[in-house]
């Protein structure tokens, strides 16, 4: 039979525990109320307390109590939460890459490295700081030069957090402070170099020295940002003078191959004409020996030809004439023969006797060589025949 039957018969098989107490027209579903502070009483029950003893239906007395200890089983699992969420605020973790910059009641106190590391909840306050890691930012406009000439530059600045404490405590906002650091650095050097140094060689050169002078601002400014580096990314003029601007450029350009070309024939041409000179140096030198070395030369010989005169200078005398003479009449056709058995002078024509012999030898050579193939030994014997002959009419004329 149904716990439920109808016809008002009493049935204690009700599920809900109400069949004998109630009556049997109490079939409604359970009380919330009293599901709770039984769930209440288990949970006081667990945390130490008195669970409520009485019945169901127990007088005000019974209800009371059941309501005090709902209450402190909300307070106990409040206080529990809250102690496991101060406990979970209590430690934090600081990685390899960060340092933490603490701050008491608003004051700094520490600065943490890396690890587990622990703060007082609601009165510390963490600030972690990524120190390792390099960022980029950038910076673009258009300034004057020192010879009053407009330039856009575009500029990146790589940089990190140097000083933790500084970073988080000194400066609002450190991009900001980054931004107006470049751009007045950049202002200054840019406003201190010519156009040409800007687009060309003094590129380089000008990242250097935006990069000294931007470390030192920030410095200065106390930001605790440290640069890693400055790249000047492009120099160019403003478009509406690009065209000029690259005219100029290719004129430089020629200039200088010019100039390379002018320094290369300058290579060249140069040794050349220092070996030349050098050469032309040593001729000189060579010849300034060989004429001092013949004036010695002769200087001796003078000397001792010298020595032989004072000795007997009739000889010498005689012998010095005899040789001049044959120096001078050995390139000359014709001959002078002093003959001691008279006062005449016998003259041999050479020349004459030469062309004759000449005109003996062509009517016998068949091949027409001419004068050069005259029979010295021919010659030779007409001059001895025409001595002789002189000499023996000589002593004829003596008799």
């Amino acid at each position: 039979m149904a716990w439920n039957e109808p016809g008002g018969n009493r049935n204690d098989n009700d599920p809900w525990g109400t069949g004998g107490g109630r009556g049997g027209n109490d079939q409604g579903p359970p009380d919330l109320d009293e599901a709770l502070k039984k769930g209440l009483d288990k949970l006081n029950k667990l945390l130490g307390g008195k669970g409520n003893k009485s019945g169901g239906n127990g007088g005000p007395s019974s209800g009371g109590g059941s309501s005090a200890g709902g209450i402190g089983a909300i307070l106990a699992l409040a206080a529990i939460i809250f102690v496991g969420y101060v406990v979970f605020q209590s430690f934090y973790t600081v990685n390899e890459q960060e340092r933490a910059v603490v701050l008491r009641f608003g004051e700094f106190s520490r600065t943490e490295p890396p690890g587990l590391r622990f703060k007082v909840p609601l009165i510390d306050n963490v600030n972690l700081v990524r120190v390792t890691s390099v960022r980029n930012t950038e910076s673009t406009g258009q300034m004057l030069t020192q010879d009053e000439n407009l330039v856009s530059v575009d500029l990146q600045v790589q940089y990190r957090v140097g000083d933790a404490r500084a970073y988080v405590l000194n400066v609002r906002d450190s991009n900001q402070a980054l931004a107006f650091a470049t751009d007045s650095a950049l202002r200054h050097e840019v406003g201190s170099s010519t156009l040409d140094d800007v687009l060309t060689e003094g590129r380089a050169e000008l990242a250097v020295r935006v990069e000294q002078r931007l470390q030192t601002f920030l410095e200065e400014y106390g930001t605790g940002l440290s640069i890693v580096r400055v790249n000047v990314e492009s120099t160019q003029p403003p478009d509406a003078v690009q065209d000029a601007f690259r005219e100029v450029q290719r004129a430089r350009e020629d200039e200088q191959q010019l100039k390379e070309e002018a320094e290369t024939y300058r290579n060249k041409v140069v040794p050349e004409a220092r070996g030349r000179a050098q050469r032309l140096t040593e001729e000189a030198s060579a010849y300034k020996e060989e004429v001092i070395e013949r004036a010695r030369g002769e200087t001796s010989r003078f000397l001792a030809v010298l020595g032989v005169y004072e000795t007997a200078p009739e000889v010498t005398r005689e012998r010095m004439y005899i040789q001049a003479l044959e120096g001078v009449l050995s390139r000359t056709s014709k001959v002078l023969v002093d003959t001691q058995s008279s006062d005449n002078m016998m003259f041999l024509p050479l020349d004459r006797l030469t062309n004759r012999a000449g005109t003996g030898s062509d009517s016998q050579d068949n091949s027409g060589s001419g004068s050069s193939n005259i029979d010295i030994q021919t010659l030779s014997d007409q001059v001895v025949q025409e001595l002789r002959g002189r000499q023996d009419s000589g002593v004829r004329r003596s008799r």
